[in-house]
């Protein structure tokens, strides 16, 4: 694949009130291919049971901002990209899960929905339960538990 070393851009992602404890960092790197996502996430909250691991939705929302209320401490992240109107799960910023282990996350895709002028700006959101791929507009993922804003 031919890299781009101009078209890559990133999210350093924070925990919100509930999981202040969450950090990490999501990469975008533009190819011919598409862009591959790369997230690196640490302190994750962990399953409580038996089964090991949890899966989180993971999302490029449209907003600019990870501010918000006291109820919804990032609500200006508002909701997924989506500027040609397809339904979940095919909207511009549907991404993979992050699967949980140890309270990490690792995740390598490539994704041809987008390129990073596309991006720049939006904000990468991590949400508390999976996301299922079902449910309209956004698949049930459940509160928003950490953020960060796409950057070069």
């Amino acid at each position: 694949m031919f890299y781009n070393n101009i078209n890559t851009a990133r999210a350093n992602i924070r925990g919100g009130r509930l999981y202040p404890n969450i950090k990490g960092v999501v990469n975008f790197q533009e190819t011919n291919k598409g862009v591959i996502v790369t997230a690196k996430i640490n302190g994750l909250p962990q399953s409580k049971n038996n089964c090991k691991g949890r899966f989180f939705g993971f999302h490029i929302h449209e907003g600019n901002s990870c501010t918000g209320t006291s109820n919804d401490e990032f609500e200006n992240a508002k909701t997924h990209l989506n500027p040609t109107n397809c339904p979940h799960p095919f909207h511009m910023g549907d991404l993979p899960p992050l699967i949980e282990n140890d309270g990490y996350a690792y995740m390598n895709v490539l994704i041809d929905k987008f390129k990073i002028k596309d991006i720049l700006g939006k904000v990468v959101i991590i949400h508390d339960s999976p996301d299922d791929f079902t449910t309209q507009p956004s698949g049930n993922s459940g509160t928003k538990i950490a953020c960060g804003r796409i950057e070069r």
